[in-house]
């Protein structure tokens, strides 16, 4: 419905200004009414709702943060070329089936009005519907899921956060209100040192100033001229899916994955969740979060160290107060000198009256004994018993004598009946009765006639002694040497007995046996 202004006085078309008056549109504007910016706001509003009522419109929300303290929500529904504002009131979103939701897209339907206060248009939302994820969400999913794929998002890849770190090290516009939050917040905790790598944290270029920040970070030394931080805090206030995107950039993801030092993400409110959140160490709700998780709480650490030391001081005076309860507890419980002694004392006294006819009895068994050893001494002196001793000792003193005597007799004649018996079984004797020993030129017995008949030469040995001779029937030989003489077989040495043989007579000589060997005769 077209803007109707309110009526005017009626003029003529026709009427032409004379010459050094004011043109006829000087004289309309000078006659037009004016409007109150109220007036115009009421007339718009009026205009926008007549035209359009009630509509469905679709669009993907954005820049939702949740009900407001008052109970009604405010966000956007936008598509790739325009955003109008929405309002959804208390008793409507309690009522609605499809709640609001950051980068959903939705069919919502709702009274389109104007908000005089802010000279903008909104709609008034009755009812929602889900259509789909929107294009920025989809986006974001996709590369969450590629980013997780290669293990950037593992558990095992985060670190602790240091307990009081030297030096803190902050992401972060150096105009906005983060910065000031956080080192307000340090302030009242713990002051530290703090770096603070300016960025920008929306817009072209602000994702690579980002990852530039972190990696310049973890390139510092521990011992250079600027000191190397400890913790890092990446921090922005909070925006829509749109101002947040650059710290959902795959460059600052990797970044912060790849970081030496620990990581704090704080990026937007508590309800916004940017793929850095799941890169990094911690994330915090807020940026002021991030600066409590950095550091702990000065005073209570003096608190507790203070609640610590007078507890310990506590432990000692108990432990101290309780060994000297024990001391005394014991030193009562230790008996008296008299009392610790007078057991003693008894046992003394006892062992004293024991003592006594104790030794005497000892004494008088003692006397005793000594008693019937002189008794037995005087009846058996030493001197009788050595007497008889020696007496015994010469009643045997010739039996050893005649004992070995006797023994050597019997081993003589023992011995002299064997070399009888030698004599006897010898070939000597045989010969002493008349016979002869006859052997060849080689000293060998000579058995049988025909032995003796082809014998160049024969030893004929007697008793007395040998001689040579050559048989009748033996056939011309030249005479072989005559052999030496055998001297005969010495007779073995005898005892000597009490009848010994005469010797032999000395004109007798006998002649040498000749070297050979002994033969048998039997």
């Amino acid at each position: 419905m077209p803007l109707v202004p309110p009526p005017r006085p009626a003029t003529s078309a026709a009427a032409v200004p004379p010459p050094g008056e004011p043109a006829p549109s000087a004289l309309l504007q000078a006659n037009a009414p004016e409007w109150s910016v109220g007036d115009l706001a009421a007339a718009l509003k009026r205009t926008l709702e007549d035209a359009f009522g009630h509509v469905r419109l679709r669009g993907e929300i954005s820049g939702y943060r949740g009900p407001h303290g008052s109970g009604h929500a405010y966000f956007s529904l936008k598509d790739g070329t325009a955003k109008i504002d929405a309002v959804v009131w208390k008793g409507v979103l309690g009522r609605l089936r499809q709640k609001p939701k950051e980068g959903l897209e939705v069919v919502a339907t709702g009274k389109i009005t104007t908000f005089a206060g802010k000279s903008s248009y909104q709609i008034v939302v009755d009812s929602m519907e889900p259509a789909g994820i929107g294009a920025w969400m989809a986006l974001l999913e996709e590369r969450k899921r590629q980013l997780a794929a290669e293990g950037l998002f593992e558990a095992d890849r985060k670190r602790p956060i240091p307990f009081l770190p030297r030096v803190i090290g902050v992401v972060t516009s150096p105009t906005g209100a983060v910065i000031r939050d956080i080192l307000h917040r340090l302030e009242d905790r713990f002051p530290r040192p703090v770096l603070v790598w300016p960025v920008r944290v929306q817009g072209e270029g602000a994702a690579e100033e980002i990852a530039a920040a972190i990696r310049g970070f973890n390139a510092l030394t521990p011992d250079g001229p600027i000191p190397r931080p400890d913790v890092l805090i990446v921090a922005r206030g909070g925006g829509s899916i749109e101002d947040l995107w650059a710290f959902n950039d795959e460059a600052v993801v990797r970044a912060a994955a790849e970081s030496g030092i620990p990581l704090i993400s704080a990026v937007g409110h508590e309800t916004d969740t940017t793929l850095i959140d799941f890169a990094s160490d911690r994330r915090a709700p807020t940026p002021t979060g991030a600066a409590e998780m950095a550091v702990p709480v000065r005073a209570e650490l003096l608190a507790q160290i203070h609640d610590l030391g007078a507890r310990q001081a506590g432990t000692m005076l108990r432990r101290v107060e309780r060994e000297r309860a024990d001391f005394r507890a014991l030193v009562r419980a230790i008996p008296g000198a008299d009392a610790f002694l007078a057991a003693k004392r008894q046992r003394l006294d006892l062992a004293d009256a024991r003592l006594r006819p104790a030794l005497a009895a000892n004494a008088r068994d003692s006397r005793e004994r000594l008693n019937r050893l002189a008794d037995r001494l005087t009846r058996r002196s030493p001197a009788i018993a050595l007497a008889e001793a020696r007496a015994r000792l010469a009643g045997i003193d010739h039996r050893p004598r005649t004992a070995i005597s006797r023994i050597i007799e019997r081993r003589r004649d023992r011995l002299g009946a064997q070399a009888g018996l030698l004599g006897a079984l010898s070939y000597k004797a045989v010969l002493a009765r008349g016979y002869a020993l006859v052997r060849d030129a080689d000293g060998l017995p000579v058995r049988s006639r025909d032995a003796a008949a082809t014998a160049a030469r024969l030893q004929l040995q007697f008793a007395d002694g040998a001689i040579f001779a050559r048989p009748e029937d033996a056939p011309d030989a030249p005479v072989a040497p005559p052999l030496a003489a055998v001297p005969p077989a010495p007779r073995p040495k005898r005892a000597p007995r009490r009848a010994t043989p005469e010797p032999a007579p000395k004109s007798e000589k006998v002649a040498p046996e000749p070297a050979a060997r002994q033969g048998s005769l039997f």
